[in-house]
């Protein structure tokens, strides 16, 4: 990626969306534009997890006028992540599906833990090299993420169903400030949190730092107040509590510093805090001036190289842990992103960056295996699902999920899949690739030819081939029967 090319993130977090661009310089990415607006969407979510219309609605609102700003951008250099809130959501698709095209870019959903490692990332970039042991806590509307790291790398990362709007509307409901709901409130999180103590406890970092909305905001008030700036101790937060239990109302607190829309809020967040201080034996917590915004942006970055991209590191693991062939995935592998190639008609860009991704699909086609050879196209979709995989969003997840629960069998279960031609195309390549390896030797590919004419796909052989290699040349007749039922068949020449 070019010095000079612009680059944006979108942070559709559970209590304020924000837009930050940037310049890449040399490696770093300089700010040329910060967003950010109070949506709120998390106090959308009903007793059944559903987003009310009206948080929609105010999610859409924002995104269309980031997506104004975001005019002229192209694919590769936004990257749109969602947290907490469309985590929970069951009918998060609803919101999506018009979110998608109102803001112009994909939105990705990421896990808990992904979250947690974009944070990281995102802090550990602004903050000064060195070998020092750290402890990152975010604590957003929704979810609160804990990080152990040292200079640019996580090692350990979690995410907890903790967040200051969550327990703000649970135990401060009105915004009514009082002994009981805090200690309630305290208490509550610290049930939540206290698993945390043992990963970690004191003994596992040198310094912590805080993140985004809430701690930030804390540390803003307490620095107006004549407290030191940039960070947070024990005594300030105490302090900052008598004074909300003295203010008795979220309406009536006034303090410089404090912005109208954390006021909702700051009782839930303060209550987080102090459970985290006792908890984890914080004496001061240092504002950093990363967050998830800022880690998304360096994750565009090396999502460009497939050498840095953290997916495909994170694909291999999963090869190593699940024991699988490696020597027949690579051979799956290479036939399937040369079948693809022919079919493909985007830019060179575009089919490099397709092929990656079947490639992750085709090293991982047999990892079900390892559970049981029956079945196992079935056993490694779920694998894949459900699996803690670091650099991928969860539909990114699902998506190779599907392409290796569809590597074998009927194509029935795929139908909500039909009509995206990338996924076909990918589809049908791998499930080539896979017939034409099913002897575990490297197979010959000299005159096979395979072209999307757009209503079908056409496999063509030269003559001889068939007659050659009769178990492949049956195979793939019986492969062209199980197209005959999409809406984009498969037609053999030659066979």
């Amino acid at each position: 990626m070019q010095n000079g090319t612009r680059l944006a993130a979108v942070d559709l977090g559970s209590n304020s969306f924000r837009l930050e661009i940037g310049r890449l310089d040399h490696g770093l990415i300089q700010r040329t534009e910060y967003l950010k607006e109070t949506v709120r969407q998390g106090n959308g979510l009903d007793a059944d997890r559903n987003l009310s219309m009206e948080a929609m609605q105010r999610g859409w609102d924002c995104l269309a006028r980031f997506g104004e700003r975001l005019a002229g951008f192209k694919k590769n250099q936004v990257r749109a992540v969602a947290t907490q809130t469309l985590r929970e959501a069951r009918n998060r698709d609803v919101f999506l599906n018009r979110a998608n095209q109102i803001l112009g870019f994909p939105i990705d959903v990421i896990a808990g833990r992904e979250e947690a490692r974009l944070i990281y990332q995102g802090v550990a970039h602004l903050l000064p090299q060195s070998s020092e042991r750290r402890l990152v806590i975010d604590i957003g509307g929704r979810s609160t993420e804990m990080i152990l790291g040292c200079g640019l790398e996580s090692h350990s990362t979690e995410s907890w169903r903790v967040g200051s709007v969550a327990w703000s509307m649970n135990y401060f409901p009105e915004g009514a400030f009082t002994n009981r709901a805090f200690d309630a409130a305290e208490v509550a999180a610290k049930a939540v949190l206290d698993e945390a103590m043992q990963v970690f406890g004191p003994r596992h970092w040198d310094r912590a730092y805080g993140s985004s909305g809430t701690v930030g905001a804390v540390s803003y008030v307490l620095s107006q107040a004549g407290w030191p700036p940039g960070m947070i101790t024990r005594d300030g937060l105490n302090w900052l509590m008598e004074r909300l239990l003295k203010a008795q109302n979220a309406e009536r607190l006034k303090m410089d510093g404090l912005k109208d829309d954390r006021r909702a809020v700051v009782g839930g967040g303060i209550s987080i805090l102090r459970a985290l201080f006792d908890l984890l034996e914080i004496d001061t917590l240092y504002a950093a001036e990363g967050a998830l915004r800022h880690g998304a942006l360096y994750d565009l970055i090396d999502r460009q190289d497939s050498e840095s991209d953290l997916r495909s590191r994170t694909v291999q693991g999963l090869t190593r842990k699940f024991a699988v062939d490696l020597t027949q995935a690579e051979r799956v592998s290479r036939v399937a992103r040369e079948l693809l190639g022919m079919t493909h008609q985007g830019s060179p860009e575009e089919l490099a960056r397709t092929q990656r991704k079947l490639n992750w699909a085709a090293q991982l086609h047999e990892i079900g295996s390892h559970i049981a050879h029956h079945d196992h196209h079935k056993h490694g979709a779920y694998i894949i699902d459900n699996a803690d995989a670091p650099g991928f969003a969860l539909e990114e997840l699902h998506r190779l999920s599907l392409l290796v629960l569809g590597h074998r069998g009927k194509l029935r279960k795929l139908e909500a899949q039909f009509p995206d031609p990338v996924f076909m195309q990918q589809l049908l390549a791998l499930r080539l690739a896979v017939i034409v390896c099913h002897a575990r030797r490297e197979p010959e590919l000299a005159g096979l030819q395979l072209v999307d004419e757009s209503h079908r796909f056409v496999l063509t052989c030269r003559p001889g081939w068939a007659n050659a290699f009769p178990q492949s040349a049956y195979l793939l007749r019986e492969e062209a029967l199980a197209w005959q039922k999409a809406p984009q068949p498969l037609t053999l020449k030659g066979f």
